[in-house]
């Protein structure tokens, strides 16, 4: 009897230990904050986007953005293959008028970035540029979290950094990217770049 008593409070002991250790692990306090858990995921949906992993972008997007399941997102976003470039080039071509601005010049078109090739520049790691803000409804999309990442761009000639805007929302009790905007120049002399270019751009 002595034995069972000596054992008591060595058992509730541990017990508390354990209980108290798991209320105070602060991995447990990032689960529970939103704004942590849609930044992780606007970081990451960034990365895999630069990285031309579609397959992984497209697992972190909404319905809406990717629109359609994440197997036509990531057929979508493939690099067509040798075979497939040869056989588009050797078919008749139509008659194509570029887009043009107001004054009548042509809209050049931004070049499609591959995994090689002159085309393709160097990325730098993504960044976080302030605190994820909470955003209300606009249009389509759901209100959520706006987060604005940063990464450099190096060409041969120059070095350029590129801003982005993601919308994060729920979507069947998970954090997804509903949306995404370039930052201009324009949008952070305003002072509110994420409201300015998701609720407004």
């Amino acid at each position: 009897m002595k034995r069972h008593h000596a054992l008591a409070p060595a058992l509730l002991l541990v017990a508390g230990l354990v209980l108290t250790g798991c209320g105070d692990n602060p991995d447990d306090a990032k689960q529970d904050d939103p704004a942590a858990a849609a930044l992780t995921v606007a970081r990451d949906y960034q990365r895999a986007t630069n990285e031309l992993n579609w397959r992984r972008a497209c697992e972190l997007s909404t319905s809406q953005l990717r629109d359609g399941t994440v197997d036509e997102c990531v057929a979508f976003h493939a690099e067509p293959t040798p075979a497939a470039t040869a056989t588009a080039s050797a078919s008749p071509t139509e008659t194509f008028e570029p887009p043009r601005y107001a004054d009548g010049s042509t809209v050049q078109p931004r070049p499609r970035p591959t995994r090689s090739g002159p085309e393709r520049a160097m990325l730098g790691p993504v960044t976080v540029e302030g605190e994820p803000i909470e955003i209300s409804a606009y249009g389509d999309h759901p209100a959520g979290y706006g987060v604005m990442l940063a990464y450099t761009v190096t060409w041969p000639s120059e070095t350029t950094t590129s801003r982005k805007t993601l919308r994060v929302v729920q979507e069947a009790g998970s954090w997804r990217v509903d949306q995404r905007k370039d930052v201009q120049d324009s949008d952070m002399a305003h002072g509110d770049p994420i409201r300015d270019t998701l609720n407004w751009g």
